[in-house]
């Protein structure tokens, strides 16, 4: 969304840790390596430095936001330093017998093929190029309510869902998986208010907890993945939810 130059979901706190860092690449002589780096170390200083009031985001402070907007499409634009940082990844990740995506991939991704999938996000986010002038958005990745990126299928919950469509999610989960040899799949993108868990004869591990103030303000949970076992691990003050373990040997 960001790259698109959709903010609809972005604070102003977010829009003004984009001026502070452009101005931080500044100071680091727009070394991108050194500022990217070392910018978690110094940006807890430049905050507190900068001691920002209720009123300095102001609903009002249009001019302050629109300076955020124009510092934040600078960094996340396709082309823009960040997006080129973000392009170095994939939108889905296979690593052994796991599959790891955003919202979740379904049979006609796979024959889409993955590596094109990749391939194609990261060409668009790195903008124009000498072999590519105008790098389409890449729509079975990143539009659509069936994107590997905007998929909810594996992450609903609920009494509207019949025995018969669970079946039919199933379904579709294992001809995934079966499609590329993995095991499970692991999804973000749908908050779960009851932390970190799996499905479908865990098949599926939903990990998105919600931690921002804006969602759920939840703790932070880990999946752990070790020796073809998954467990999720919680925090100690969350005694009362008991670790989910998964054994795929």
């Amino acid at each position: 969304m960001n790259v698109e130059g959709d903010y609809r979901y972005v604070d102003n706190g977010a829009l003004d840790e984009c001026i502070d860092f452009l101005e931080y690449l500044d100071k680091c002589e727009r070394n991108w390596e050194e500022a990217f780096v070392s910018w978690c170390a110094v940006s807890a200083r430049w905050k507190q430095d900068r001691k920002v009031s209720q009123n300095y985001w102001a609903q009002w402070n249009l001019v302050k936001r629109q300076k955020g907007v124009i510092a934040r499409s600078i960094l996340m634009r396709p082309g823009g330093p960040l997006a080129c940082e973000l392009a170095r990844h994939g939108v889905v990740l296979k690593v052994d017998d796991w599959l790891f995506c955003h919202g979740g991939l379904l049979p006609h991704h796979v024959a889409y093929g993955l590596e094109r999938l990749n391939r194609e996000v990261s060409r668009w986010m790195k903008g124009p190029s000498e072999e590519d002038n105008s790098p389409q958005i890449p729509f079975t990745a990143t539009r659509g309510y069936d994107s590997i990126v905007w998929n909810r299928l594996y992450s609903r919950d609920g009494p509207e869902l019949e025995n018969y469509q669970l079946e039919q999610v199933q379904y579709l989960l294992e001809e995934t998986l079966q499609s590329v040899g993995a095991k499970a799949m692991v999804v973000g993108h749908t908050p779960q208010p009851m932390g970190v868990n799996c499905k479908y004869n865990c098949r599926i591990w939903r990990i998105d907890v919600g931690m921002s103030r804006g969602v759920l303000d939840s703790s932070p949970e880990v999946l752990e993945i070790r020796d073809n076992k998954a467990r999720a691990i919680r925090s100690t003050r969350d005694r009362s939810n008991e670790l989910q373990v998964a054994d795929y040997t």
